[in-house]
């Protein structure tokens, strides 16, 4: 079981009176420290009620994000994610630039060993589109190749 003070950095999680972000915010996010740094094991986010708006025309574009990861030693924690991704409701960019920037602010905040970030977006006029999006630390550069070259492959 983890002590009070392993998880004291997740002030979001349990706390009743977290308001939602209303502008893109990935100050949001927050950290836990992996307990097993030494296995390499995978966790995926299924996000599938991401919201963000076309930069053009405003109008609301709709998908379901989804996020995989290999940790090293910190990890993100679920509620700060959630509130992170509310955070694009409002936010003004092209499919493909959420995708990046989610990974990219993931990257950052978790130096993991490898990391992904695919959107199913909802058509709209008649296309879907699925961006793809990952990064992999030097030991995890076949691995980066791979699951691109995978995604190419990719059917939904």
């Amino acid at each position: 079981m983890r002590t009070a003070q392993e998880v004291e950095s997740c002030t979001l999680l349990g706390n009743q009176g977290v308001k939602y972000p209303t502008e893109y915010c990935p100050g949001i996010l927050e950290t836990f420290k992996n307990k097993h740094p030494e296995n390499e094991y995978l966790v995926t986010f299924n996000c599938p009620e991401f919201t963000s708006l076309c930069p053009k025309t405003g109008q609301p574009d709709f998908a379901t994000i989804i996020i995989n990861y290999i940790p090293r030693e910190d990890m993100v924690e679920s509620k700060s994610l959630k509130l992170y991704l509310f955070s694009f409701r409002n936010h003004g960019d092209f499919h493909e630039d959420c995708v990046n920037i989610i990974m990219k602010d993931l990257v950052r905040l978790m130096n993991p060993r490898y990391l992904e970030v695919r959107g199913i977006f909802t058509p709209r006029g008649g296309i879907a589109i699925y961006p793809f999006a990952n990064y992999g630390d030097d030991e995890h550069q076949d691995l980066v190749r791979l699951r691109l070259a995978e995604a190419f492959k990719a059917t939904f």
